[in-house]
């Protein structure tokens, strides 16, 4: 018979290890070549030494001349709150009891539950991976009371279900939090709540994040490359370096412009890109190009079973948490996902992991992490933007003249 138990050593011995493996490997190709790690983890922070420029003992001289002064490694200390990472799910007393009696029932059950809270999870974290850490997701521009439509800058970051909370400025819109999305309509830009729309006080303006989030998601390549002061604790005017290439004129895409980025990122900071990410309209852009001139189109394969295409052997991945006029040059080697530890099941001092939600004939089991994300050499990753989803025929003019 299933008990609460068994279904607690299940979560911990059987499901943990593949949703880890899922979560950290198979969510997104970006976050797949990134190293994940225990070290300078110190407390709730994560303190790190971080070199930069190189070592100034060098020089040539004379036979008998002044040998070159030495000037040792430069070190600045980057600082970062671990982020608090959950994943939460839920589960009757009913359907529990419902399938007690058999193991296949129950088992389906939790592969269930848990196919959802990887899929949320993988969706959350590959957004956390290209956002500033303020968990926004999305600017509001209409809101219509008659249907409850929500019209928004952009849908990309949302996804039917998700559990939102909107703001004013700082303050919450307290009859619009805690609310869930229960269509977004993608061609349009807009989605709906699970509220009547009547009952919503939405204006434009106005802000959406994930429940309980805002300014409490990890630092991803959004606040890398924003216009924020300060960066792991350093003031960026300071440091120059520590501000990444970005090229943010408007133009085509071509392997020019794709050359250009690659050549600042080699000057700069003296590595060379591994992975690219762009937006899905780049993405098709680049491939038009490459039909011109009558180019194959090379596709790899990532880790996670991800498909991406090839500039001179370097991955293009498109991403959907991309802007639509963007392309990322990253060197992943420079980026750490520092963590207390891995993927791990709350637990209570009994050992188990499910417990009965207050006032409620539910169970929940809860997924947490604690880690942030950084990058060593921010000038070593670059980003072009202003990129024109449309790209002109470069033979259209040419005719062809009879003999």
């Amino acid at each position: 018979m299933v008990s609460l138990t068994s279904a607690s050593n299940a979560l911990k011995n059987v499901y943990l290890g593949v949703v880890a493996n899922q979560l950290n490997t198979n969510a997104n190709p970006l976050l797949s070549k990134i190293e994940q790690s225990t070290s300078d983890v110190w407390g709730k922070q994560i303190i790190k030494l971080a070199p930069y420029g190189i070592n100034g003992g060098i020089g040539a001289g004379t036979e008998t001349g002044v040998l070159p002064i030495a000037a040792e490694n430069q070190y600045v200390q980057f600082v970062t709150d671990l982020k608090n990472l959950y994943g939460k799910i839920s589960i009757s007393d009913k359907a529990m009891r419902a399938s007690a009696n058999s193991a296949g029932a129950f088992v389906n059950l939790l592969n269930a539950e848990m196919e959802g809270l990887v899929k949320a999870s993988s969706f959350n974290f590959g957004r956390m991976i290209y956002g500033d850490g303020s968990g926004l997701l999305a600017t509001v521009s209409e809101y219509s009371s008659s249907d409850g439509a929500i019209t928004v800058d952009s849908v990309r970051n949302l996804i039917e279900g998700m559990v939102v909370d909107v703001y004013n400025a700082e303050s919450k819109v307290a009859d619009s939090c805690g609310k869930r999305i229960t269509f977004v309509d993608r061609k349009n830009n807009k989605f709906y709540l699970d509220a009547p729309a009547s009952s919503l006080t939405i204006a434009a303006g106005n802000n959406v994040y994930v429940q309980n989030s805002k300014g409490l998601e990890i630092t991803g390549l959004g606040a890398i490359f924003g216009d924020g002061e300060k960066l792991y604790g350093l003031t960026k005017a300071n440091f120059p370096w520590l501000s990444p290439y970005v090229d943010s004129t408007e133009k085509e895409i071509s392997d020019e412009t794709i050359q250009a980025g690659l050549d600042s990122l080699e000057e700069c900071g003296g590595l060379s890109a591994n992975f690219i990410a762009c937006s899905r309209d780049v993405r098709k852009a680049y491939q038009k190009y490459l039909t011109y001139f009558k180019r194959n189109i090379d596709v790899m394969d990532l880790a996670g079973g991800f498909k991406a295409i090839t500039y001179n052997g370097t991955p293009i991945y498109a991403d959907r948490f991309v802007k639509d006029d963007e392309m990322y040059l990253l060197n992943t080697d420079e980026f750490t996902l520092h963590q207390l530890c891995d993927w791990k099941w709350l637990e209570g001092d009994d050992g188990k992991v499910i417990k009965q939600n207050a006032n409620e004939a539910t169970y929940s089991a809860t997924l947490v992490k604690y880690a942030d994300l950084i990058c060593n050499k921010p000038n070593a990753q670059g980003k072009i933007a202003g990129i024109k989803p449309t790209v002109s025929n470069p033979f259209a003019s040419e005719t062809v003249t009879e003999a």
